[in-house]
């Protein structure tokens, strides 16, 4: 199959660089110090699944990389409606598209079924700029569990996992879903096919929505979170109220806040992925992860006091650093 990952950070990168060891047909689209590298190294992993190095193709230009069997679009979702209207190059009649976005996805509402069919999240697609560019159709819904980094351009520091769920919006079990679930088994990583992708999506929601405004605000890590009694108790309130938001969507969690707390306390001294964007001087994941949450509550008439609390003191945190670069 010919993969082309769009927005080859770390998690692209890693994915590439192991369906390529594989023997599939790869292209990494990135940009920056970090394609250069590629393109002279090619990608160059290190950490837990091992140390190896994968000769890839690599580009800045979506042109030349030619029609793909599967785009994987790996890019942070405030990136994809800049760069939604220049995939069309990659995409043939049976191209499918897998969306690795973090947070409500902007395809979330198709094939959703029920009174909330088709509706589309200003928060996460304003104007629908993603969806007139990316046919519904083709996506495939995935949620990421790895952890990786670019320890320098072109390295990738795997730090742990290899799941990678994927899941029909309509939860039928596809042909097109079994084929990259095998090519992604064959380069050694799991691809469970799951029939409500969604109710994943919301499982890892759940902490986001609540550890990672958290963190961007006090730059504390997981388990400071949890172990302070303040912060452990505005995190369960945020996810109590982003639960309720997922029920009257049709999802139940099967799992409680209580364990998710223990959950991150075990993590230990891990930075959320907003607080590393934060530190590194990149655009913030807010709108995906939190913005569309107060989106849904707001059209659900939900009262949700503390995330929108958060999510305005955030949103303030981002706009004034905007401003001084």
């Amino acid at each position: 199959m010919k993969f082309a990952i769009v927005g080859a950070g770390a998690i692209g990168a890693f994915v590439g660089a192991m369906l390529a060891k594989s023997g599939q047909d790869v292209t990494l689209i990135a940009r920056g110090a970090h394609l250069r590298a590629m393109q002279e190294h090619g990608v160059r992993v290190r950490g837990e699944i091992g140390n190896f190095d994968a000769r890839v193709s690599a580009t800045d230009d979506p042109t030349k990389a030619g029609i793909a069997d599967v785009v994987v679009l790996t890019l942070k979702a405030h990136s994809l409606t800049a760069m939604a209207p220049h995939l069309a190059a990659l995409i043939g009649p049976e191209t499918s598209v897998v969306s690795m976005q973090n947070g409500i996805p902007w395809w979330y509402f198709y094939r959703h079924g029920g009174e909330w069919e088709g509706r589309q999240l200003e928060s996460v697609d304003p104007g629908g700029e993603i969806a007139k560019n990316i046919d519904p159709p083709r996506v495939i819904g995935c949620v990421v569990y790895p952890s990786a980094s670019i320890s320098e351009p072109g390295i990738i520091e795997h730090i742990e996992g290899t799941r990678f769920a994927i899941g029909e919006p309509d939860g039928s079990k596809s042909e097109r879903c079994r084929k990259i679930a095998d090519a992604f088994i064959k380069a050694g990583l799991r691809c469970p096919i799951r029939t409500n992708i969604r109710h994943d999506m919301w499982v890892k929601l759940m902490g986001n929505v609540a550890y990672n405004p958290i963190s961007a605000l006090t730059r504390a890590t997981l388990i400071e979170i949890v172990q302070c009694a303040e912060t452990r108790q505005l995190a369960a309130s945020i996810m109590a109220e982003a639960e309720s938001v997922a029920q009257r969507l049709g999802i139940e969690m099967g799992v409680s806040i209580e364990q998710r707390l223990e959950g991150a306390e075990k993590v230990g001294h891990h930075k959320t992925s907003m607080l590393q964007d934060l530190e590194s001087g990149r655009p913030m994941e807010l709108e995906a992860i939190v913005g569309a949450v107060v989106e849904l509550g707001d059209r659900m008439r939900l009262p949700l006091p503390c995330t929108k609390a958060i999510y305005a003191c955030v949103k303030l945190l981002a706009e004034a650093r905007t401003k001084t670069e």
